[in-house]
Protein backbone atom coordinates (compact mmCIF):
# COMPACT_ATOMS: atom_id res chain seq x y z
CA UNK A 1 0.00 0.00 0.00
CA UNK A 2 1.48 3.41 -0.94
CA UNK A 3 2.23 5.80 1.89
CA UNK A 4 0.50 8.81 0.25
CA UNK A 5 2.38 11.26 2.43
CA UNK A 6 0.73 14.66 2.75
CA UNK A 7 2.42 18.00 1.94
CA UNK A 8 2.13 18.87 5.64
CA UNK A 9 4.05 15.73 6.58
CA UNK A 10 6.75 16.38 3.97
CA UNK A 11 7.14 19.94 5.25
CA UNK A 12 7.55 18.68 8.84
CA UNK A 13 10.06 16.06 7.66
CA UNK A 14 12.11 18.76 5.93
CA UNK A 15 12.12 20.83 9.13
CA UNK A 16 13.35 17.77 11.03
CA UNK A 17 16.23 17.27 8.60
CA UNK A 18 17.23 20.92 8.96
CA UNK A 19 16.79 21.12 12.76
CA UNK A 20 19.88 22.14 14.73
CA UNK A 21 18.57 22.06 18.33
CA UNK A 22 16.76 19.40 20.42
CA UNK A 23 13.66 21.62 20.67
CA UNK A 24 13.47 22.04 16.88
CA UNK A 25 13.93 18.29 16.32
CA UNK A 26 11.18 17.44 18.83
CA UNK A 27 8.74 19.98 17.38
CA UNK A 28 9.28 18.71 13.83
CA UNK A 29 8.89 15.05 14.89
CA UNK A 30 5.64 15.82 16.72
CA UNK A 31 4.29 17.48 13.57
CA UNK A 32 5.45 14.51 11.47
CA UNK A 33 3.52 12.15 13.75
CA UNK A 34 0.40 14.34 13.74
CA UNK A 35 0.28 14.62 9.93
CA UNK A 36 1.35 11.06 9.07
CA UNK A 37 -1.46 8.98 7.51
CA UNK A 38 -2.01 5.99 9.83
CA UNK A 39 -2.54 2.83 7.74
CA UNK A 40 -0.77 -0.42 6.90
CA UNK A 41 1.43 1.25 4.29
CA UNK A 42 3.01 3.51 6.90
CA UNK A 43 3.47 0.98 9.74
CA UNK A 44 7.25 0.89 9.36
CA UNK A 45 7.44 4.68 9.19
CA UNK A 46 5.20 4.97 12.27
CA UNK A 47 7.61 2.76 14.23
CA UNK A 48 10.61 4.83 13.11
CA UNK A 49 8.98 8.11 14.13
CA UNK A 50 7.92 6.71 17.53
CA UNK A 51 11.51 5.69 18.22
CA UNK A 52 12.86 9.09 17.16
CA UNK A 53 10.22 10.84 19.28
CA UNK A 54 11.27 8.88 22.35
CA UNK A 55 14.92 9.79 21.86
CA UNK A 56 14.11 13.45 21.12
CA UNK A 57 12.01 13.77 24.29
CA UNK A 58 14.83 12.34 26.41
CA UNK A 59 17.30 14.73 24.77
CA UNK A 60 14.98 17.69 25.38
CA UNK A 61 14.56 16.77 29.05
CA UNK A 62 18.34 16.69 29.42
CA UNK A 63 18.60 20.12 27.81
CA UNK A 64 16.22 21.67 30.37
CA UNK A 65 18.91 21.44 33.04
CA UNK A 66 21.84 23.82 33.61
CA UNK A 67 23.95 24.92 30.67
CA UNK A 68 26.91 22.91 31.91
CA UNK A 69 27.20 19.76 29.86
CA UNK A 70 27.84 16.14 30.63
CA UNK A 71 31.53 15.78 29.67
CA UNK A 72 30.93 12.28 28.30
CA UNK A 73 28.12 13.29 25.93
CA UNK A 74 27.94 16.63 24.13
CA UNK A 75 25.36 16.44 21.31
CA UNK A 76 26.43 18.17 18.12
CA UNK A 77 24.40 21.22 17.17
CA UNK A 78 24.50 23.84 14.44
CA UNK A 79 26.54 23.97 11.25
CA UNK A 80 29.87 23.07 12.85
CA UNK A 81 31.62 22.40 16.16
CA UNK A 82 34.23 24.96 17.22
CA UNK A 83 36.26 24.26 20.37
CA UNK A 84 38.10 26.83 22.51
CA UNK A 85 41.31 25.54 24.03
CA UNK A 86 44.60 26.92 25.29
CA UNK A 87 46.69 27.64 28.40
CA UNK A 88 45.30 28.98 31.70
CA UNK A 89 44.12 32.61 31.74
CA UNK A 90 43.75 32.81 27.96
CA UNK A 91 40.28 34.33 28.26
CA UNK A 92 38.38 31.43 26.68
CA UNK A 93 35.30 31.84 28.85
CA UNK A 94 35.22 35.58 28.13
CA UNK A 95 35.34 34.79 24.41
CA UNK A 96 32.50 32.28 24.77
CA UNK A 97 30.43 34.96 26.49
CA UNK A 98 31.32 37.63 23.91
CA UNK A 99 30.58 35.42 20.91
CA UNK A 100 27.40 33.71 22.15
CA UNK A 101 24.55 34.22 24.60
CA UNK A 102 26.12 31.82 27.09
CA UNK A 103 26.85 33.04 30.62
CA UNK A 104 29.94 31.10 31.75
CA UNK A 105 31.75 31.99 34.94
CA UNK A 106 34.48 34.52 34.07
CA UNK A 107 37.21 35.28 36.63
CA UNK A 108 40.72 36.79 36.58
CA UNK A 109 42.30 33.61 37.95
CA UNK A 110 43.32 30.36 36.24
CA UNK A 111 41.25 27.17 35.89
CA UNK A 112 37.85 28.86 36.29
CA UNK A 113 36.37 26.44 33.72
CA UNK A 114 36.16 22.89 35.09
CA UNK A 115 33.54 21.39 32.79
CA UNK A 116 32.74 21.99 29.11
CA UNK A 117 30.35 24.87 28.51
CA UNK A 118 28.70 25.75 25.24
CA UNK A 119 26.87 28.48 23.39
CA UNK A 120 25.58 28.98 19.86
CA UNK A 121 27.53 31.46 17.75
CA UNK A 122 25.22 33.17 15.25
CA UNK A 123 26.59 34.03 11.80
CA UNK A 124 24.21 35.41 9.18
CA UNK A 125 21.48 32.73 8.87
CA UNK A 126 23.28 29.79 10.52
CA UNK A 127 24.79 28.95 13.91
CA UNK A 128 27.97 27.25 15.08
CA UNK A 129 28.37 25.28 18.30
CA UNK A 130 31.11 26.90 20.41
CA UNK A 131 32.50 24.83 23.31
CA UNK A 132 34.79 26.17 26.04
CA UNK A 133 37.04 23.57 27.69
CA UNK A 134 39.17 23.60 30.84
CA UNK A 135 42.67 24.99 30.26
CA UNK A 136 45.24 22.49 29.01
CA UNK A 137 47.69 21.52 31.74
CA UNK A 138 50.39 18.87 32.01
CA UNK A 139 49.80 18.68 35.76
CA UNK A 140 46.19 17.53 35.50
CA UNK A 141 43.68 17.06 32.71
CA UNK A 142 40.46 15.06 32.59
CA UNK A 143 40.66 12.32 29.92
CA UNK A 144 37.46 13.52 28.23
CA UNK A 145 39.06 16.84 27.27
CA UNK A 146 41.03 15.31 24.40
CA UNK A 147 37.93 13.46 23.21
CA UNK A 148 36.10 16.77 22.82
CA UNK A 149 39.10 18.35 21.10
CA UNK A 150 39.25 15.48 18.62
CA UNK A 151 35.55 15.91 17.87
CA UNK A 152 36.03 19.54 16.80
CA UNK A 153 35.67 20.80 13.24
CA UNK A 154 37.84 23.79 14.18
CA UNK A 155 40.09 24.59 17.16
CA UNK A 156 40.53 28.10 18.54
CA UNK A 157 43.66 28.37 20.70
CA UNK A 158 43.18 31.44 22.90
CA UNK A 159 46.16 33.03 24.69
CA UNK A 160 46.61 36.13 26.85
CA UNK A 161 48.55 38.34 24.47
CA UNK A 162 49.64 40.66 27.30
CA UNK A 163 51.36 37.81 29.19
CA UNK A 164 55.16 37.93 29.40
CA UNK A 165 55.25 34.16 28.86
CA UNK A 166 52.92 34.03 25.86
CA UNK A 167 55.57 32.60 23.49
CA UNK A 168 56.32 29.69 25.81
CA UNK A 169 52.60 29.09 26.38
CA UNK A 170 51.92 28.76 22.66
CA UNK A 171 54.82 26.36 22.18
CA UNK A 172 53.79 24.33 25.22
CA UNK A 173 50.15 23.94 24.10
CA UNK A 174 51.16 22.94 20.56
CA UNK A 175 53.70 20.43 21.91
CA UNK A 176 51.23 19.01 24.43
CA UNK A 177 48.58 18.50 21.75
CA UNK A 178 51.16 16.86 19.48
CA UNK A 179 51.99 14.42 22.29
CA UNK A 180 48.28 13.51 22.25
CA UNK A 181 48.55 13.05 18.45
CA UNK A 182 46.57 16.21 17.69
CA UNK A 183 48.57 18.44 15.35
CA UNK A 184 47.87 22.09 14.57
CA UNK A 185 49.98 21.75 11.42
CA UNK A 186 51.05 18.73 9.38
CA UNK A 187 53.99 17.04 11.15
CA UNK A 188 57.28 16.40 9.40
CA UNK A 189 57.25 12.92 7.93
CA UNK A 190 54.35 10.49 8.33
CA UNK A 191 51.33 11.24 10.47
CA UNK A 192 51.48 8.92 13.53
CA UNK A 193 48.90 6.17 13.74
CA UNK A 194 45.75 7.64 15.25
CA UNK A 195 47.02 11.16 14.65
CA UNK A 196 44.90 13.98 13.28
CA UNK A 197 45.73 17.37 11.78
CA UNK A 198 43.19 19.80 13.20
CA UNK A 199 42.12 23.04 11.44
CA UNK A 200 42.90 25.83 13.89
CA UNK A 201 43.26 29.54 14.59
CA UNK A 202 45.60 31.12 17.14
CA UNK A 203 43.69 33.91 18.91
CA UNK A 204 45.78 36.64 20.52
CA UNK A 205 43.21 37.65 23.12
CA UNK A 206 43.16 40.62 25.52
CA UNK A 207 44.44 43.04 22.89
CA UNK A 208 42.91 45.82 25.00
CA UNK A 209 45.60 45.42 27.70
CA UNK A 210 48.83 47.41 27.89
CA UNK A 211 51.73 45.95 25.93
CA UNK A 212 49.55 43.57 23.94
CA UNK A 213 50.29 45.24 20.60
CA UNK A 214 54.05 44.85 20.94
CA UNK A 215 53.68 41.22 22.00
CA UNK A 216 51.34 40.54 19.08
CA UNK A 217 53.90 41.74 16.55
CA UNK A 218 56.48 39.34 18.01
CA UNK A 219 54.06 36.40 18.01
CA UNK A 220 53.01 37.08 14.42
CA UNK A 221 56.65 37.18 13.34
CA UNK A 222 57.61 33.97 15.15
CA UNK A 223 54.44 31.90 14.65
CA UNK A 224 52.82 33.42 11.54
CA UNK A 225 54.38 30.76 9.33
CA UNK A 226 52.99 27.93 11.47
CA UNK A 227 49.56 29.17 12.52
CA UNK A 228 46.81 31.46 11.30
CA UNK A 229 47.14 34.24 13.89
CA UNK A 230 44.31 36.66 14.69
CA UNK A 231 44.15 39.58 17.17
CA UNK A 232 40.97 39.78 19.28
CA UNK A 233 39.60 41.22 22.50
CA UNK A 234 36.66 39.65 24.31
CA UNK A 235 36.46 42.83 26.42
CA UNK A 236 36.14 45.41 23.62
CA UNK A 237 34.95 43.18 20.77
CA UNK A 238 38.01 43.94 18.63
CA UNK A 239 38.39 41.40 15.83
CA UNK A 240 35.31 39.35 16.75
CA UNK A 241 33.19 40.09 13.67
CA UNK A 242 36.02 39.18 11.23
CA UNK A 243 36.61 36.09 13.40
CA UNK A 244 33.03 34.92 12.80
CA UNK A 245 33.53 35.28 9.04
CA UNK A 246 36.76 33.30 9.22
CA UNK A 247 35.18 30.53 11.27
CA UNK A 248 32.68 30.00 8.45
CA UNK A 249 35.48 29.94 5.88
CA UNK A 250 37.70 27.59 7.90
CA UNK A 251 34.88 25.11 8.43
CA UNK A 252 34.79 24.48 4.68
CA UNK A 253 31.01 24.57 4.36
CA UNK A 254 28.42 26.15 2.07
CA UNK A 255 24.78 27.16 2.44
CA UNK A 256 22.26 26.01 -0.16
CA UNK A 257 18.61 27.05 -0.37
CA UNK A 258 15.74 25.23 -2.07
CA UNK A 259 12.62 26.37 -3.88
CA UNK A 260 9.56 24.72 -5.33
CA UNK A 261 8.64 25.38 -8.99
CA UNK A 262 6.73 28.64 -9.33
CA UNK A 263 7.38 29.67 -5.73
CA UNK A 264 10.00 31.92 -4.08
CA UNK A 265 13.08 30.36 -2.43
CA UNK A 266 12.84 29.10 1.14
CA UNK A 267 15.24 31.52 2.82
CA UNK A 268 14.24 30.47 6.34
CA UNK A 269 17.09 28.08 6.97
CA UNK A 270 19.64 26.79 4.45
CA UNK A 271 20.94 23.29 4.03
CA UNK A 272 24.58 23.17 5.13
CA UNK A 273 26.95 21.00 3.09
CA UNK A 274 30.70 20.57 2.71
CA UNK A 275 32.52 22.44 -0.05
CA UNK A 276 32.53 20.23 -3.15
CA UNK A 277 29.06 18.80 -2.49
CA UNK A 278 26.81 18.11 -5.47
CA UNK A 279 23.10 18.25 -6.26
CA UNK A 280 22.92 14.55 -5.36
CA UNK A 281 24.32 15.30 -1.89
CA UNK A 282 21.59 17.92 -1.47
CA UNK A 283 18.94 15.41 -2.59
CA UNK A 284 20.05 13.04 0.17
CA UNK A 285 19.38 15.78 2.73
CA UNK A 286 16.06 16.97 1.28
CA UNK A 287 14.27 13.65 0.66
CA UNK A 288 15.26 10.15 -0.41
CA UNK A 289 12.71 10.25 -3.25
CA UNK A 290 14.84 12.82 -5.06
CA UNK A 291 17.87 10.52 -4.86
CA UNK A 292 16.04 7.85 -6.84
CA UNK A 293 13.77 9.92 -9.04
CA UNK A 294 15.52 13.24 -9.74
CA UNK A 295 15.01 14.19 -13.39
CA UNK A 296 16.95 17.45 -13.32
CA UNK A 297 17.47 20.58 -11.23
CA UNK A 298 17.67 24.31 -11.81
CA UNK A 299 20.06 26.68 -10.09
CA UNK A 300 20.13 30.38 -9.27
CA UNK A 301 23.59 31.42 -8.12
CA UNK A 302 26.57 33.72 -8.47
CA UNK A 303 28.35 31.50 -11.01
CA UNK A 304 25.43 30.34 -13.18
CA UNK A 305 22.70 31.68 -15.43
CA UNK A 306 19.33 32.36 -13.76
CA UNK A 307 17.41 29.09 -13.60
CA UNK A 308 20.17 27.19 -15.42
CA UNK A 309 19.34 23.50 -15.87
CA UNK A 310 21.87 21.20 -14.16
CA UNK A 311 22.30 17.50 -13.44
CA UNK A 312 22.89 15.61 -10.19
CA UNK A 313 26.69 15.85 -10.49
CA UNK A 314 26.73 19.67 -10.54
CA UNK A 315 28.98 21.05 -7.77
CA UNK A 316 27.19 23.55 -5.55
CA UNK A 317 28.51 26.86 -4.23
CA UNK A 318 27.60 28.99 -1.22
CA UNK A 319 24.30 30.83 -1.66
CA UNK A 320 22.96 28.67 -4.51
CA UNK A 321 19.18 28.32 -4.79
CA UNK A 322 18.19 24.90 -6.14
CA UNK A 323 14.88 23.77 -7.63
CA UNK A 324 14.57 19.97 -7.77
CA UNK A 325 12.40 18.23 -10.38
CA UNK A 326 11.22 14.61 -10.36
Amino acid sequence: MPANLTPQYLDAEQRFKQATTPAERLSALEDMWATLPKHKGTEKLQAEIKKKLSLARKEQQTKKGPKRLDPSNIPREGAGRVVLTGPPNGGKSALLKALTRAEPEVAPYAFTTREPQQGMLEWQDIQFQLIDLPALSRQFMEPWVMNVIRSADLLLMAVDQSSAGVLEEIEDVAAFLAEQKVFLQAPAGELPRGGVVMPSLLLLNKMDLAGAGDNAAVVEELFGGRFAVRRVSAETGEGLEPLKDEIFTRLGIIRVYTKQPGKPPDQGRPYVLKIGSTVLDLCQMVHHDFVEHLAFARVWGKHTFEGQRINRDHVLTDGDVIELHR
